[in-house]
């Protein structure tokens, strides 16, 4: 998927893997995210369903991409999908942002957020 510097990479089954690189810089990326992410959900149906979700190559994102990305992790854990994401700590822009989505996991063991290691 491309959506102008933009890409995201899609690859394997159980985990489905989400590649994440460019710059997120789109003043309404929710127009073509939520469309991506709802077309990715029927591939994380049943038990079992795992997604890996990787932003190391993500140069940089807006606000209204980190709000569809919130969205759609919301959407995950109501499908009880174990969502491992990993990240870059040694960009600014995405340790704040991946600190403060922390607050998003639970005991439940779903959501799994790491930096990459170095």
């Amino acid at each position: 998927m491309q959506l102008g510097e933009l890409e995201i990479e899609t690859s394997g089954t159980n985990p489905l893997r989400l590649v994440f690189r460019g710059k997120s810089n789109h003043r309404e990326p929710e127009s073509i995210l939520r469309p991506f992410f709802a077309d990715v959900l029927p591939h994380l149906d049943g038990p079992g369903a795992a997604l890996e979700m990787h932003f190391e190559d993500l140069e940089f994102f807006n606000s209204s991409t980190i709000t569809s990305i919130i969205h759609f992790i919301k959407d995950l854990s109501g499908r009880r999908v174990t969502t491992s994401i990993t990240y870059d700590a040694s960009r600014g822009g995405q340790k704040v942002f991946f600190d403060a989505l922390r607050m998003l996991q639970k005991t439940d063991g779903l959501l799994k957020i790491t930096p990459a290691s170095p």
